[in-house]
């Protein structure tokens, strides 16, 4: 019955336990690197220690991390695990072989392509503070540079990146370090900006920033749980790799930024709250310190690079790889450009809205499966498409104008209720029969 399925689920083949590795050399670096990655914490402390106290947003990135672990990574990493096949197939489970065309196919391709222009703007951005220079034109050149220099290594020896990248891991969490330290002295002098005072909302900031943040590489689980040998590694590399990589990488720039500005009187300029000013209080060092954490970015701009091109080929199997990859690095480089690429937390609300409810449906298929994959559906599978819509406009309600302010204050974080969304309505439309019939694979592959 291979006949029946789509080309990029027949031609999937399961990775076979022996190419399979221990949660330390795999799931655990990958994901801490991630969360290394300047931009994770580079705006996290403005809208949260300027609301809340350090202990009560160090609480909320303990309990993020558990909810990114828990709720958005787990499931696809053991259908990962179980079947041996990355996302876009055990996909096609929650949202059918012609469904997952789309979701999470080119949807995961695009919004890394968004996570590709990020890259390339902090790099070019860090560059330029570690040369101290102005010039728009530099800026320009350097992120071209940047963007078609990586893209093109992306395509061609990605497998020499991630060696790399097991050494370039180091380098954020060293300068991380050497950051508090310079800072130290003033953390225990900071509180709260008093007209701004709230526990909560810096709490719920804290989840919102940090899970949608997450969303996107929480569905990829999938692919990092088809390298895992067992639940056990599926387990101990989220738990190191996301709830304590989340807990280091958010909770020592927060201290860092409060220690800068331990000894300023209240109201403070938001500015003063970007990592970048903590940075470039370490002195002498601060110019080496850019080019190392711009350095630092070079391993997440080729893998953004690499799991776009692999979904737009895989999708998109008429438009020859090259031409569809630069054809999406020229769009990630305008953003870039232009300055969009910026705005991390609006671009944290896109990605939190759209893979939120994607990771609930998923959820609620694997928990209706009783923990296995169930094999790929055939064409639409409207229960998971239909709970992905109510989630993304849950996720995107603060944005939607008109929105009862007294529901979009109740749905904060939106993001993590857009999970809950996708969950519960996968769930009440599966039960209720919409979910298309099974497509049997020729060799199933479950473990």
């Amino acid at each position: 019955m291979a006949n029946e399925l789509p080309g990029y689920v027949a031609a999937s083949v399961p990775n076979p336990a022996e190419k399979r590795a221990p949660w330390y050399k795999n799931t655990a670096p990958s994901y801490a690197g991630i969360f290394l990655w300047v931009p994770f914490y580079l705006g996290l402390a403005g809208p949260t220690i300027s609301q809340a106290s350090l202990s009560v947003c160090i609480l909320g990135l303990v309990v993020a991390g558990l909810l990114c672990f828990g709720l958005y990574y787990y499931a696809p990493a053991m259908l990962g695990m179980q079947t041996g096949r990355p996302l876009y197939i055990v996909g096609t489970s929650t949202f059918g072989t012609t469904g997952g065309y789309a979701m999470p196919g080119l949807l995961m391709g695009l919004l890394q392509i968004g996570w590709f222009s990020v890259a390339t703007y902090f790099a070019a951005d860090y560059i330029m503070r570690g040369l101290n220079a102005q010039s728009g034109a530099l800026r320009v050149t350097l992120s071209l540079v940047w963007a078609y220099v990586l893209a093109g290594i992306a395509i061609k020896g990605i497998q020499y990146v991630a060696r790399v990248a097991q050494f370039l891991n180091w380098v954020p969490l060293v300068m991380i370090l050497v950051v508090l330290w310079a800072n130290k002295d003033g953390i225990g002098s900071y509180a709260p900006e008093p007209d701004k005072a709230s526990s909560w909302g810096g709490f719920v900031t804290i989840l919102g920033i940090v899970i949608g943040f997450f969303a996107t590489a929480g569905a990829a689980g999938a692919d990092f749980g088809m390298n895992n040998r067992n639940r056990r590694d599926v387990a101990l590399g989220g738990l190191t790799g996301i709830a304590l990589a989340i807990v280091v990488a958010g909770g020592l720039p927060l201290l860092s930024v409060a220690g800068h500005l331990g000894g300023t009187p209240a109201p403070r300029d938001p500015a003063v709250y970007d990592y970048a000013r903590t940075i470039a209080s370490a002195g002498s060092l601060a110019p080496v310190m850019f080019f190392l954490f711009a350095a630092a970015s070079l391993a997440p701009t080729c893998f953004c690079t690499f799991i776009a091109s692999t979904s737009f080929a895989t999708m998109l199997p008429k438009i020859p790889k090259t031409v569809s990859t630069m054809a999406a690095v020229t769009l990630g480089a305008a953003l870039a450009v232009t300055g969009v690429a910026q705005n991390l937390i609006g671009f944290f609300t896109i990605v939190g809205a759209s893979f939120g409810p994607i990771c609930g449906a998923m959820a609620a298929d694997y928990v209706l499966s009783h923990g296995k994959w169930p094999g790929p559906r055939q064409g639409i599978n409207w229960a998971g498409y239909i709970a992905w819509a109510v989630g993304f406009v849950i996720g995107i309600l603060d944005k939607i104008p008109g929105a009862p302010a007294g529901l979009v204050s109740a749905l904060r974080p939106e993001v993590l209720f857009s999970f809950f969304a996708g969950f519960v309505v996968y769930f009440a439309l599966a039960k209720m029969g919409l979910e298309p019939p099974l497509v049997p694979l020729e060799s199933p592959a479950q473990k």
